[in-house]
């Protein structure tokens, strides 16, 4: 094989001091190995890059045919054919394409890195006065002219038959990809009418690619949607099987398409069986033009939780499969199924991965500002449909909460919670605000591990005499976005389990019996005994604001981390030290009052109980007791005591 060279200036031999320039000299097989092994990560990318130039084959001739109708013939329709023969160990790709004569192959196979599509392109660019050749109809899919050789992770050699349209004579090129590689004429007998033949004897590692099944799996997942029919034969002498119609279904008019053909594909784009719960379909124009397809799942997917976060949407440029790891949408989509197909966007040598770049990081932000607003369109149409997609995908969509700056007040909208008021049923923070109490300032929430802990706690006895909306926020995330500086129409979250409640503003409701911070001389002093006797466990002891009924609570000290996030946090092996818990005593418990009428002998039984009121709120707050020992030893002191 032939590399491509500057050409060179040879310095006079008699001045062996003057600067010469030379060639580069290559080991082509070395190149051709290291080539067809490094630039590519996965060998079953081969049958997509064949598949690929089949189909830039038959593109050309429908361009070239435009202004040579007889280039057709016969054979109007173009097509490629994959014939398998597990006998011979062979698979053979065959389009009824442009063709090559025995020059394009010496130009187009002898030549590593030079690309006849982007010849082609440039070509069409240079007689139309304009690089964008999509007017023309030329969907073109090569760029570096490297996607044939790939065929040599699998074959140990190949031929290639062709014969130009609108010629009458046909050529073989073969190669052993071992550096060198032969072209002779062959009788037209044994080459296709008008097109090209690619044979692979296949390695005996590859020989699973004359496996039906495996050759066809790949060809739906990888090339499914070029636009050019596939047909497959798992022997020379079988019935060819349509295995791809050459039209992409997102290529379609939506009018032309029906729910079932919708949810059909979603199946297979999303490998799940459910019915989608949300289907978006559109054509982006402009500066950046591509298409989308994608889904809201029904269901929830098996990775949803996966704590590598990736995203499962497919991207396509030319209707050809390139990547599902492209952060197409950020991460609290992830559960989004879909595709999304471009023109233009910039690929790699390989064609396996994009590049980074403004038209990829614009349809990011396009497509992620679409799934956004089709969600919101939806709440407001139809809101027990919003509802199920919320209660299968909420936890993930509010970690757009805490990561996505840009969008929060769009994903702010679209979140809905439980509360304290709701019977069970979801509020938006919009209706919440709408039933704030006079002289409400803040959006008060409670975070925990589940629904009825939380609605179970003693912490929300105050809001509760008050009529006082609280969000019950049960997901892991919620204890990392709600301290992330979030408010809505001005108002800030406020959890009900950090610093004071200062909630004497806010009126009861009728007949409620106000909760105070009001305490005997009796109860002051317990409240200090307290203080001083878990002094090593607790920040400060003080009467509670917050408390009706419940003689004892925890709460985080005003400039404390919620104590929720705090778990979570020590759960993973993040947190910082534990901050001391504030202990909130009721003074107007009958408990707490017969506590504190205990006299000085009673000392032990002040302690004990002391003690005990800690644990008690430990246990409320979802917690163990510190000392589990001491606790039981406690206990069973105060039983004996009780029981005489």
């Amino acid at each position: 094989m032939t590399i491509e060279t500057t050409p060179t200036a040879e310095a006079p031999a008699a001045d062996t001091s003057a600067p010469a320039t030379h060639a580069f000299e290559a080991d082509v097989a070395r190149l051709l190995h290291m080539m067809v092994h490094s630039v590519y990560s996965d060998k079953t990318v081969f049958l997509r890059e064949l598949i690929s130039n089949a189909a830039d084959a038959c593109e050309k001739l429908r361009y070239e045919a435009l202004s040579a109708p007889e280039l057709l013939g016969d054979e109007s329709r173009t097509q490629i054919a994959i014939t398998l023969d597990p006998d011979a160990k062979t698979l053979t790709i065959e389009d009824n394409g442009i063709g090559m004569t025995a020059d394009d192959m010496g130009e187009a196979l002898g030549t590593i890195a030079r690309s006849g599509t982007k010849a082609f392109m440039d070509r069409i660019a240079a007689s139309s006065g304009s690089a964008n050749t999509g007017s023309e109809g030329a969907q073109l899919i090569g760029q570096f002219g490297v996607g044939f050789y790939s065929a040599f992770m699998v074959a140990e050699k190949v031929d290639v038959v062709s014969r130009r349209a609108g010629a009458d004579t046909a050529s073989v090129w073969s190669s052993d990809g071992l550096g060198t590689y032969r072209i002779a004429p062959v009788d037209t007998a044994e080459a296709p009418s008008r097109g090209t033949r690619v044979v692979l004897h296949l390695l005996e590692d590859a020989t699973s690619f004359t496996d039906r099944f495996t050759v066809e799996r790949l060809v739906k997942d990888q090339s499914g949607h070029v636009p050019v029919p596939i047909t497959l034969r798992e022997r020379p002498d079988a019935e060819p099987v349509d295995i791809a119609d050459g039209a992409a279904l997102w290529t379609k008019p939506k009018s032309e398409i029906s729910t079932e053909d919708y949810a059909d594909f979603y199946r297979g784009v999303s490998g799940q069986f459910d019915e989608p719960a949300l289907t978006l379909h559109y054509r982006a124009e402009g500066l950046h033009e591509y298409s989308v397809l994608a889904y809201v799942p029904g269901a929830k997917p098996f990775d949803l939780f996966d704590p590598d976060r990736n995203g499962r949407m497919k991207l396509y440029v030319k209707r050809v499969f390139i990547t599902d790891d492209a952060e197409v949408l950020p991460r609290y989509l992830r559960f989004m199924r879909g595709l999304v197909d471009s023109s233009d966007l910039p690929l790699n040598v390989s064609r396996e991965m994009i590049q980074e770049s403004p038209m990829l990081a614009a349809i990011r932000k396009g497509v992620t500002g679409r799934v956004l607003a089709e969600l919101d369109k939806l709440a407001t149409r139809d809101a027990d449909a919003y509802a199920k997609i919320w209660e299968n995908f909420g936890a993930v969509l509010k970690e757009g909460l805490y990561e996505d700056f840009e969008r929060r007040e769009a994903l702010l909208k679209l979140a809905r919670f439980k509360t304290t008021t709701s019977g069970g049923a979801w509020r938006s923070v919009a209706d919440y605000v709408a039933a704030m109490k006079e002289n409400q300032t803040a959006i008060y929430y409670a975070v925990g591990t589940d629904l009825d802990r939380l609605e179970a706690s003693p912490q929300l006895e105050g809001f509760r005499a008050r009529g006082i909306e609280v969000l019950l926020l049960p997901d892991p995330v919620d204890g990392f976005w709600v301290t992330a500086g979030i408010d809505h129409d001005g108002k800030p979250f406020k959890s009900v389990t950090q610093g004071a409640a200062d909630l004497s503003l806010i009126p009861l409701v009728d007949g409620a019996e106000a909760p105070t911070t009001v305490a005997t001389p009796e109860v002051t002093d317990f409240i200090a005994f307290v203080k001083a006797t878990l002094a090593d466990a607790v920040s400060e002891v003080r009467a509670s604001e917050r408390l009706t009924d419940s003689a004892v609570c925890l709460v985080a000290a005003d400039s404390g981390m919620d104590r929720q996030l705090e778990r979570i946090l020590a759960a993973s092996g993040q947190a910082m030290p534990a901050a001391k818990p504030v202990l909130e005593i009721n003074p107007r418990a009958p408990l707490i009052a017969k506590l504190a009428a205990l006299g000085d002998d009673e000392t032990a039984l002040r302690e004990d109980a002391a003690h005990l009121l800690f644990d008690e709120a430990q246990i409320a707050d979802g917690e163990r007791p510190l000392d589990a020992r001491a606790f039981s030893a406690r206990l069973s002191r105060l039983f004996t005591r009780a029981l005489g």
